[in-house]
């Protein structure tokens, strides 16, 4: 794949920019994360070059001075609400992210729940994390927040809450999606600590929308694309043109939040505190991403493919029930704003063709024909068709190894009797039904099982970690099996979402 992105150069600016940021404080930075701490996968696929894990490696830079707060809404909780990327609930997404964040060098032992109101499932979730050792804070959910600053500067807003003790100078703050509660909980602290004569400040790293890039450049818009769902949009900051005669971008929330969030600094932090310098929003965030773009063309053309994958993927979430339709027709809208359709993504066609073989040859299984196309990193197109044994995503995968490992089309690199047990078992077993056919995460394991002895399926089996990036477009709604099996592979998988 083509970089367009320089994540060293990143590190290196955006590290040094936060080090910059912390020598205006006399006692603490409360730095909120905005987006994703590790594997942001939207923006490796809109900056090509960049490193899913790059913010987890700025804070390894600085680790000595910093502690982490990690961040859930009890609403979420009770709604048991589930995060989109990952299929996860908000309680298991938070335990695997805690734990990912440890394993690579970093530790949390501090998460506060907020908004909280004493709802069920914010209490056993509380208890599960003491069972395992973590210190939880309960911040209570606060009455007409945040217009109401009379009652949310007071003893009975931020003073009713817990005091969130910390030692080091940067207390980082993450949450585990929109509406945790993080710039709350840093609010919060920065009050409670006043109270207790410290004089804290607070600053935001993000990544998007990237503000020294214009408006309407693709990277912004597929920010707008990736936010669809919660109605973020991005606009000119009117703060900072006010000040500064300078056009600069940042999205609705933050800007709508500015001016509560500035008149709360007049009351939190002395006169000579740094945090009542900030001007606009763009003054409080830290982000140098785009100062580490080194090829816009391509970071244009990344950002545009995921725009109409982003439109895919919302529209396979309203067939399933998801989201509402409204949803869909802003994503559209997005999509089409800036010149694009369903068939500027490539492999879209190619699988539609597929599938068109697939009926005119009457291949399919049962009546149902399915088509799925992979387009490789070096461009070929790979198709896949469904069969009894096999689903159309897992043809298309054995036919891209086999590619890739140079092996040709006439060759099997699976045991059709493997096959053919694995779906008795399903069948007649298991009792899947009548369509047991072998989905992405089975084909895989099956590849796994004959690789030991059949050289061509070991050398085909070898070239499946080169499926990561690649593009893949089914025209049937993805299975579990399938939809699991393709996220572990990394490949970016889009369907029409049509039903069997």
């Amino acid at each position: 794949m083509k970089k367009g992105f320089d994540t060293d150069l990143y590190l290196k600016k955006q590290t040094e920019e936060i080090l910059n940021r912390i020598k205006h404080f006399k006692n603490k930075l409360y730095l909120e994360i905005g987006g994703k701490l590790y594997a942001d996968y939207h923006a490796a696929r809109v900056l090509p070059g960049f490193d899913p894990d790059a913010k987890i490696k700025i804070l390894n830079k600085i680790k000595d001075n910093i502690e982490i707060i990690y961040c859930i809404g009890a609403p979420q909780l009770e709604e048991k609400k589930i995060r989109g990327h990952s299929g996860l609930s908000y309680n298991e997404q938070a335990i695997k992210e805690i734990n990912h964040i440890k394993n690579k060098g970093l530790d949390i032992t501090k998460v506060v729940i907020s908004q909280y109101k004493y709802q069920k499932q914010a209490n056993l979730f509380k208890e599960h994390l003491e069972n395992l050792g973590f210190k939880v804070y309960t911040h209570h959910f606060i009455q007409n927040y945040p217009n109401d600053l009379n009652n949310i500067l007071s003893e009975e807003g931020y003073g009713k809450q817990e005091h969130i003790k910390t030692k080091k100078k940067i207390v980082v703050v993450i949450g585990t999606g929109p509406g945790s509660g993080k710039l709350s909980t840093c609010l919060t602290n920065i009050y409670l600590d006043s109270k207790k004569g410290m004089d804290s400040g607070y600053a935001k790293l993000e990544t998007f929308p990237i503000w020294n890039l214009e408006l309407k450049h693709p990277i912004n818009i597929a920010y707008e694309s990736a936010t669809a769902d919660l109605g973020d949009y991005n606009i000119i900051d009117p703060f900072h043109l006010k000040a500064y005669n300078k056009e600069t971008v940042n999205y609705n929330r933050d800007v709508e939040a500015f001016k509560i969030i500035k008149k709360m600094f007049s009351y939190l932090v002395s006169e000579d505190n740094y945090t009542r310098s900030y001007k606009s929003p763009t003054d409080m965030g830290i982000n140098m991403a785009g100062f580490a773009i080194t090829d816009d063309e391509i970071v244009r053309e990344a950002a545009k493919q995921e725009i109409v994958r982003r439109y895919f993927d919302y529209k396979k979430n309203f067939l399933r029930g998801k989201i509402r339709k409204k949803v869909v027709e802003r994503a559209e809208k997005i999509m089409k704003e800036i010149g694009l359709s369903e068939d500027y993504r490539k492999v879209v066609e190619k699988a539609r063709e597929a599938m068109e073989e697939c009926k005119e040859k009457n291949k399919g299984h049962k009546m149902v024909y399915c088509g799925t196309a992979i387009m490789l990193n070096n461009g070929e197109m790979i198709k896949g068709k469904n069969s009894e044994l096999l689903h159309s995503e897992s043809s298309a995968i054995l036919n891209a190894i086999k590619k890739l490992a140079n092996i040709s089309d006439e060759k099997e690199i699976l045991d059709e009797e493997i096959i053919k047990q694995v779906n008795y078992l399903k069948r007649n077993i298991l009792k899947k039904g009548k369509l047991a056919s072998l989905n992405v995460e089975e084909t895989l394991v099956c590849l796994a099982v004959s690789a030991y002895k059949n050289k061509n399926t070991k050398k085909a089996f070898e070239n499946i970690k080169k499926l990561r990036d690649c593009e893949l477009h089914s025209t049937h709604m993805f299975s579990g099996g399938d939809e699991s099996g393709l996220r572990k592979l990394k490949m970016n998988a889009t369907t029409d979402g049509r039903r069997i």
